[in-house]
């Protein structure tokens, strides 16, 4: 079942679970050892057969690669992956289709046949223009390499390109961000995602960090570094419609949409995860474990059917992050909750602070309430 606000937009993840070498703050499902890569791309073919009737007969309207690092696949090996997609599932006509890549992969032949075989929309990880916070992050790319990268892929005819940038890094200043932000906007990108720096403890920063090596930045900072950017890319003319997301009219990420609107999409490859309207699953992260069951025909996942309570704290855990808002009204008629009533004293509380407004039956938060969106969010949620 996929409900009418989910019809819109319906996805294929893609999870390619290789990167060259591991940056200091990824805590993602990815392997430097790519002796499984064939065989990782084999099975991920098999599993979309296996999962081709998971969403109906629903067409898609986007198709996403992420990981890991899909530029470290060949020309050949996604094209692979496309076929199979073309063949199995039913594709609308104007169909998305992104694939995440590192400067350091692309070169200006690769990102043509990228074009030539149908992908349409670039994500290049960036993550920052300053050489010295790019080799901290343990990135394989220099900044003159990040912007080459970019020119390249105009001249691959890429028209909707999306930079990721992340700030709050350890030993970063707001004028190194302010400058990073400066140097994308030259770039004119269609898009541009803002990640706020988050230690994870399983990773490098996350083991430097247990150590005592580096701290983590002040929330002070962090915030004064969102605002920047909200403030930088408004004047320019992008629109927040998502907490790290901005865009160019009319070139919102259709994969971003479609997960922060409670989308239905599939996930295919190890450590993706997937979502029907009514069940979620959540396949292994582990490459030798996932090519074995997918070899027997075996779905190696994790999967749960969502409840009531479930689907409508998703919602608002999703909802209340964009541009669009947190639609009571729609809640109150798809689940019978009516939050309004419910939360009042909290949505007056909120208000009165301007963390959030109500406009008609939709809850937005403010740039302020942008900073405490989880926090929010969980106030918000109802009980079973």
């Amino acid at each position: 079942m996929i409900t009418t606000l989910e019809k819109s937009n319906t996805g294929i993840y893609l999870h390619i679970p290789f990167c060259k070498q591991a940056c200091h703050y990824c805590n993602f499902h990815f392997s430097t050892n790519f002796q499984l890569k064939s065989l990782v791309i084999e099975s991920i073919c098999r599993e979309l057969v296996l999962r081709q009737n998971y969403l109906g007969n629903v067409p898609i309207t986007s198709i996403y690669f992420g990981g890991g690092t899909p530029s470290v696949l060949t020309l050949l090996e996604i094209e692979k992956l496309l076929n199979h997609i073309f063949k199995y599932f039913s594709i609308t006509k104007d169909i998305e289709i992104t694939l995440e890549g590192n400067p350091d992969d692309l070169t200006l032949e690769k990102l043509q046949g990228f074009r030539h075989i149908g992908i349409n929309r670039l994500s290049i990880g960036i993550q920052s223009f300053n050489d010295h916070t790019l080799r901290y992050m343990n990135r394989a790319h220099t900044a003159t390499l990040a912007r080459q990268s970019i020119i390249w892929a105009r001249k691959a005819q890429f028209n909707n390109l999306n930079i990721d940038l992340i700030y709050a890094t350890t030993g970063t200043t707001t004028r190194d961000w302010q400058n990073d932000l400066t140097e994308a906007l030259l770039l004119e990108p269609e898009h541009i995602s803002a990640y706020c720096l988050t230690i994870e403890p399983k990773t490098v920063f996350g083991h430097w960090y247990k150590q005592g090596k580096i701290t983590e930045i002040s929330e002070e900072i962090a915030a004064e570094q969102f605002e920047l950017a909200i403030d930088i890319l408004n004047k320019k003319g992008y629109i927040h419609y998502e907490i790290s997301n901005f865009c160019q009219p009319e070139k919102f990420s259709r994969h971003n949409i479609n997960y922060w609107k409670s989308g239905a999409y599939l996930g295919i490859g190890p450590g993706a995860h997937g979502y029907n309207g009514i069940k979620r699953y959540w396949n292994i992260s582990n490459n030798p474990i996932y090519i074995k069951s997918i070899q027997k025909g075996e779905l190696p996942h994790t999967e749960e059917t969502l409840t009531i309570t479930n689907h409508i704290n998703e919602y608002i855990m999703t909802s209340i992050r964009t541009y669009w808002g947190c639609d009571f009204e729609w809640m109150h008629k798809q689940y019978g909750v009516d939050l309004m009533a419910q939360k009042r004293n909290f949505i007056q509380h909120i208000t009165q602070k301007e963390l959030a407004y109500l406009t008609h039956s939709k809850l937005y938060l403010t740039n302020s309430g942008k900073l405490l969106a989880d926090k929010i969010a969980s106030e918000l949620f109802i009980d079973n």
